[in-house]
């Protein structure tokens, strides 16, 4: 597979590589916003507030299920009266009890280790909200338990539905008054997510697509992704994760300062090593600061550019630190399906996950 990128303005060529239609599974961001919030009312989150505040919250899920989690985490901040934590397994943390709040996501309701988390909260007794597919495992162990479900209506595969698997969280953590997550808010998201869509559309061309002019820019290099802020590592783990998924591509993501004292060691490897004569683009490193508008950590940029290491600097937009995360989040999964298809690669299959996943369910 070669890096053509003529590719990405060329209609015909986008719309035959993409026969699983990802690209408008991603534009459908903002209207899983406005779905998501309309069916957590209409399923009772705020029914949450009659039991009490609990103990902690504990998210379980996988891939972007698990990424609701940490984006939930973030925004109750580091000043939340009780731990909100994120389960990436089969297993429930032992201290779990009665007295704490399970938030299960599934898209497909099908994911063996969220069933097992689920099904272990029910047993101990805990309170369990279920955010899933209507009719699916997951649903019915919620129904068995009495727990509250929020019904998910996916657009495409599970990771291009991020947005329907956040939102019921953040409406839960408003209704429990750990945040302040009124209708405007979401209405503010979901506008934010429309313009990022508008400026990022396949019919843009690569020198004003903010989407397509980031996967040019990822494209025969070896990305290094870092947060400056906790808000944005969240972007960076999701561009990670759907460069991944969607164009089979390598990345690696972390946060800073953290990153700062391992990682960055990279920029004087053998992968950020440059030969300026050679016919073809080597496949280097790349830097990809994601960052708020006042976070600028100069003197990390000042050693990756001293050892003339490319980096791309992409700024999060919007009022809320909710907004600023959806559309960080949207321009990088733009990117990530602009890079498959400047590859000829089809976005949607996962045929190794798949495969692994049938394996698991044996």
């Amino acid at each position: 597979m070669t890096w053509e990128p003529e590719r990405l303005d060329d209609q015909a060529q986008l719309s035959a590589g993409d026969p699983g239609a990802m690209l408008p599974a991603v534009a459908s961001a903002a209207a899983q916003v406005r779905t998501a919030h309309r069916n957590a009312g209409e399923s009772g989150v705020a029914r949450l507030a009659q039991e009490g505040r609990p103990r902690a919250i504990v998210v379980a899920g996988m891939g972007a299920a698990a990424l609701a989690g940490d984006i939930l985490a973030v925004l109750c901040g580091y000043g939340a009266p009780l731990p909100v934590v994120t389960v990436r397994s089969g297993r429930l943390p032992g201290w779990v009890g009665a007295t704490d709040l399970v938030m299960a996501v599934s898209s497909s309701g099908r994911t063996a280790e969220t069933l097992s988390v689920a099904t272990e909260a029910a047993r101990r007794g805990s309170s369990l909200l279920a955010v899933t597919a209507p009719d699916s495992p997951l649903h019915a162990i919620a129904t068995q338990a009495s727990a509250l479900f929020v019904p998910v209506e996916p657009t495409g595969p599970s990771r291009a539905n991020l947005w329907g698997l956040a939102v019921p969280l953040v409406a839960a953590a408003d209704a429990l008054g750990l945040i302040k997550a009124g209708p405007d808010l979401f209405e503010d998201v979901a506008k934010g997510l429309e313009e990022m869509a508008h400026r990022c559309r396949p019919t843009s061309e690569s020198f004003v697509n903010p989407g397509k002019a980031l996967a040019m820019e990822l494209a025969e290099s070896v990305p290094v992704l870092w947060g400056a802020t906790s808000l944005t590592a969240i972007a960076a783990h999701r561009l990670a994760l759907q460069l991944h998924e969607n164009a089979k591509y390598p990345a690696m993501w972390g946060a800073l300062p953290e990153a700062g004292h391992n990682q960055l060691a990279v920029v004087e490897g053998p992968l950020a090593e440059r030969d300026i004569f050679a016919d073809t683009a080597a496949r280097t490193v790349r830097l990809v600061l994601l960052r708020e508008s006042d976070e600028r950590p100069l003197e990390l940029l000042g050693i990756a550019h001293d050892r003339g290491v490319p980096v791309t600097e992409l700024v999060a937009e919007g009022a809320h630190p909710l907004e600023r995360l959806a559309t960080l989040i949207e321009l990088g999964d733009y990117a990530s399906v602009y890079l498959a298809l400047g590859y000829g690669v089809d976005p949607t299959p996962v045929a190794a996950i798949t495969e692994l996943q049938a394996r698991i369910s044996q």
